[in-house]
């Protein structure tokens, strides 16, 4: 089935988030319910504020949004955030939200720029 509007979550708003959230705010297909990152002053956490787009420190509310979101987007690298997710989506019955990690970002990324985009990570832990 077609859509009209993809809502969208993201945690991770450092350097591999921002540039995707930018993309993600100019697109008039997308809505972005809400923004995570453990640094509340990260670029893209300033950026969705600035954009009037709901933030947390928190990434496990942008999960209890539950079938609200189409897509989330864990852009975080961090193994345990996105084992943390899927067993959320299991336990909830959420079977409708599709989660997106790093790889496909970088992808997405990538073919947006016409060459490799590589991401980065800094901060191991969430």
């Amino acid at each position: 089935m077609a859509k009209d509007i993809f809502r969208i979550a993201v945690i991770g708003a450092g350097e591999t988030g921002t540039p995707l959230l930018t993309q993600l705010l100019d697109a008039s297909f997308v809505e972005i319910l809400g923004v995570a990152d453990l640094d509340a002053e990260a670029p893209g956490m300033r950026l969705a504020r600035e954009r009037g787009v709901a933030t947390t420190t928190d990434f496990m509310d942008l999960a209890r949004f539950g079938e609200a979101v189409d897509v989330l987007i864990d852009v975080t690298g961090v193994p345990k955030v996105r084992e943390a997710l899927r067993q959320h989506m299991q336990d909830s019955g959420n079977t409708h939200t599709l989660i997106v990690h790093e790889m496909l970002v970088q992808l997405m990324l990538s073919l947006l720029s016409g060459r490799l985009v590589q991401v980065k990570h800094e901060v191991e832990e969430y």
